[in-house]
């Protein structure tokens, strides 16, 4: 059976993808290069809806790409209009998602720590092999 979605979600979903689709096709600031829209926030009366996006090269350009979105939100919210059929168009507010980062921030401090513990149990299973196979041999004789 199919997961049913509400109008809300559906909205969202489509902003998301119209906009992404803009930001790559139809703007031209270069300062809006190369980014990727991650989610999308919406009012219940749809009036303001928060843009979360990432970009390639990191936090460093964050600034001059909100300044590039910003720029261009007249231009997306009136294009949106031509796009979506819904009677208010909400007012784009866009916010750098940093939750990539910090996921490849984590995944990496979790490789090293099961790197570090898989050495320690190396170092340690050298000693207790020899020590189990003394206890075997007790065992037996």
């Amino acid at each position: 059976m199919p997961k049913e979605y509400s109008r809300s979600q559906r909205v969202v979903e489509q902003i998301r993808r119209e906009l992404a689709e803009l930001i790559r096709l139809e703007v031209k600031d270069p300062r809006v290069g190369f980014i990727t829209l991650t989610d999308v926030e919406i009012t219940p009366d749809y009036a303001h809806a928060k843009v979360f996006f990432t970009n390639m090269t990191g936090e460093g350009d964050v600034p001059e790409i909100l300044q590039g979105l910003r720029r261009a939100s007249g231009f997306l919210r009136r294009e949106l209009g031509r796009r979506i059929r819904i009677h208010t168009i909400p007012e784009l507010h866009f916010h750098y998602d940093r939750s990539v980062e910090e996921g490849a921030r984590l995944s990496q401090l979790i490789d090293a720590v099961v790197k570090d513990d898989e050495s320690r149990q190396q170092e340690g299973s050298g000693g207790e092999d020899v020590a189990g196979k003394d206890d075997d041999e007790r065992s037996r004789g």
